[in-house]
């Protein structure tokens, strides 16, 4: 238990105490009230969890979730809480930003609340719902009324009566004939809680008579990620699908080859520092994971653990990356881990989106793994072949990198990141 945080020690007193996996296993499901947990650990803390990543060991351990019914009561069950989304390269569609509006910078959006507003207000949102006229209508707290609803578990159909708990809409948009339930993220995951959809979903479809549309919008590095879902059987909390989805970016955020050429010409290479050699291969969680240390001075090791869609390992294969890029640094503070971004860090985001992907294009070129094998993919034509990708590894005098496994296993992360780079540019 040496990476347990404090809802993995408050969670297994409380199954320890009151047998909470054995009364599962024999009846379906365990009901818990806020004032138990809060013995332990608030509440608040001990059941937020946006992504299935961040359920405590022991509901992992025995594939358990758990659900609000009410105001002060919770369900735990076996049942399936989280939908992954699904991965589709869409194209991403270039929109122009209102030039009359000066209060929000869009280079810098640090809030979920403000990526809605930049949505709405440069008309992602009006696209993506094939909707002309739109009203902001709806946010905040709010009761979900009552409604009952069915999930399944490992052994049966369980049904939950749901009473006045409490839900959060991060915007809520009404035309002519829809109401169009919106919630927001800027950080980038591989699931979400479907609660976060479905109980408004319900209270709005009971409220009202117009169609109910539920959107999740995601937003990082200057994309909008739009996607649009409904439930097949509104009585059915896991019959929800995906029905649409769409990218918006804000225009002149593309770079072209003569740019990329001369940043890969005038960049020096530096000494590869004592830090270990990426294993993060997704280059958008680094910029996201960035742009969680920008909005906060700093967060410990179980805060951007907590917070982001990671794992303990994987908290630390990112961390790392972005220190390995001089985009972070780590301080021990009061006996535990503490991760901030460096001047380096900090000037990205005083920086046009344009500007800001060529820094970080630049500080991956600084590394001469990286550089070679973009310099190969010029002089080929193509991405260079995981071979060819170890051999200038292996003359790069990488950190601590002996092995020839490791050597294939960090081969991907360069693939992974050449694929960003390229990404970026018109060819």
């Amino acid at each position: 238990m040496s990476n347990a945080s404090k809802n993995d020690v408050a969670w297994q007193e409380l199954f320890e105490q009151y047998n909470i996996a054995k009364i599962v296993n024999e009846t379906g499901c365990f009901e818990i009230t806020s004032a138990t947990i809060n013995k332990l650990r608030e509440a608040r803390l001990m059941t937020k969890f946006d992504y299935a990543s961040q359920l405590p060991a022991i509901f992992k351990q025995y594939h358990l979730s758990i659900l609000p019914n009410s105001r002060g009561g919770y369900i735990i069950s076996d049942f399936e809480t989280f939908q992954k989304f699904e991965n589709n390269n869409s194209e991403i569609i270039e929109i122009e930003f209102p030039a009359q509006i000066e209060s929000i910078n869009y280079n810098n959006i640090t809030s979920e609340s403000t990526a809605i507003n930049c949505a709405y207000l440069s008309g992602i949102l009006s696209d993506f719902l094939g909707k002309q006229k739109l009203y902001q209508t709806i946010n905040g707290r709010m009761s979900s009324s009552e409604f009952s609803f069915n999930i399944q578990t490992s052994k049966q159909n369980l049904i939950i009566d749901v009473k006045n708990a409490q839900i959060e809409i991060d915007a809520g948009f009404e035309s002519n004939d829809s109401i169009i339930l919106i919630e927001a993220k800027n950080n980038l995951s591989d699931d979400f809680l479907i609660r976060q959809l479905y109980y408004p979903y319900r209270l709005w479809r009971n409220k009202s008579r117009k169609d109910i549309r539920s959107v999740f919008l995601t937003y990082s590095d200057g994309v909008f990620h739009c996607r649009e879902f409904d439930f097949d059987d509104p009585n059915n909390y896991n019959s929800i699908r995906q029905i649409n989805e769409k990218k918006y970016a804000i225009s002149n955020q593309k770079l072209d080859v003569k740019a990329l050429n001369k940043l890969m010409q005038r960049t020096p290479t530096i000494a590869e520092p004592p830090i270990p050699f990426p294993q993060a291969d997704s280059f958008e969680r680094i910029i996201n994971l960035c742009e969680l240390l920008n909005s906060k001075e700093s967060l410990s090791r179980n805060a951007v653990t907590e917070n982001y869609d990671f794992n303990i390992r994987q908290t630390n294969y990112y961390t790392d990356a972005c220190r390995y890029l001089g985009l972070v640094e780590k301080q021990n503070q009061n006996q535990q881990i503490e991760y901030q971004l460096t001047s380096m860090g900090q000037q990205l985001f005083k920086m046009t989106l344009a500007q800001r992907k060529m820094a970080f294009i630049e500080q991956v070129l600084k590394h001469q793994a990286f550089k070679a094998c973009l310099q190969l993919y010029f002089e080929k034509g193509e991405k260079p072949s995981k071979d060819e990708v170890v051999e200038i590894m292996k003359r790069s005098e990488l950190y601590n990198v002996n092995s020839e496994s490791t050597y294939y296993r960090r081969a991907s992360t360069i693939s992974h990141w050449l694929n960003w780079i390229l990404f970026q540019i018109s060819l």
